[in-house]
């Protein structure tokens, strides 16, 4: 078991690694120029020059990428080119929004997801279960901008009832706080619930196929029994996956819904970021929501290990 755990953390770093490399790639293969971008179009070449200089932008591209690599290892981030501040500083700010959201979302979407998904296969083509997966692949079919503009229309124009935009949420206001990104989380809800209810319930009715469990059914054993004791352990590990991936969904997939509330959040930092054409911060954030993403992979691959014991033994 600690081998296999050991195993996952190194192939997440290694993974880490290679995209690190992609990032620094694709900011460099980026259109336009650094400097010209920082000073305008009134800049001549002598400043143009020096600027070029100050950052290192005439120095090989391999050199700048160990360069940064090195600094990220050691915890220093960089300076946003934008304002000059440090890139950890302004991360750390909107990294607790974006994961305060992820987190507001996934307090509603996971519990609700799961108990739709186990009652769908504990009834399966009923009308209930048709019910569900005809609203679900509705609500995954529509892009996650259009879910928010259309509860923008309805809920924060028409109605009133939430605002539109979140400007910087106050944290000493729990409620208020909440209240003000309902429609954010709504929108994040939406979009995720249909993934997990499906991978449970199609986990659930697997394990409910099994020779073992027609025994138990014919024991007399009841359904809810049969689900709660022997269909969900055994069905733990594909569930723990789809949930932590749509977890890393919840911190790297935000972009859209922060840009459309206008959230500060790493999200709408990144959009920013790339207008500004700032690309120690782009580099930056996308790191931290590689990071996330690799590390929730990694959480699912250990969680299924542990769920089922069968993955812990090479075949």
């Amino acid at each position: 078991m600690f081998k296999l755990i050991v195993r996952r953390i190194f192939l997440g770093l290694l993974t880490l690694l290679a995209i690190s490399v992609i990032v620094f790639l694709g900011t460099e293969i980026l259109p336009g120029d650094v400097a010209s971008a920082i000073l305008g179009q009134s800049a001549t070449e002598t400043n143009l020059a020096a600027l070029r200089e100050t950052l290192g932008l005439n120095r090989p591209a391999y050199i700048r990428y160990f360069e940064w690599l090195g600094n990220i290892l050691s915890g220093d981030l960089g300076v946003s080119l934008t304002n000059g501040m440090p890139l950890d500083r302004i991360i750390g700010l909107r990294l607790w929004n974006t994961v305060y959201l992820a987190l507001y979302a996934a307090a509603v979407a996971m519990p609700l997801a799961l108990g739709l998904g186990l009652l769908s296969a504990a009834y399966p083509e009923s009308h209930f279960d048709r019910t569900v997966s005809s609203v679900t692949v509705f609500f995954i079919s529509i892009p996650d901008f259009v879910i928010a503009v259309l509860l923008i229309m309805i809920f924060a124009v028409e109605l009133g009832w939430f605002p539109g935009a979140i400007h910087r949420p106050r944290w000493e206001d729990v409620f208020g706080t909440m209240d003000k990104t309902f429609l954010p989380m709504v929108t994040l809800v939406l979009t995720l619930l249909a993934h997990v209810v499906r991978m449970t319930r199609a986990a659930i009715l697997d394990v409910l196929k099994q020779p073992y469990i027609e025994m138990a059914l014919l024991k007399g054993a009841s359904k809810s029994r049969i689900i709660l004791k022997h269909a969900i352990p055994n069905a733990m590990g594909p569930i723990v996956n789809v949930v932590a991936l749509n977890l890393g969904y919840l911190i790297s997939g935000v972009v859209v819904v922060e840009v459309v509330f206008t959230y500060p959040g790493l999200g709408r930092l990144m959009v920013d970021s790339v207008v500004f054409r700032d690309v120690p911060q782009i580099q930056a954030v996308a790191m931290v929501f590689c990071s996330f993403y690799v590390a929730l992979n990694i959480f699912a691959d250990v969680g299924a290990i542990m769920a089922n014991p069968r993955l812990r033994y090479a075949k």
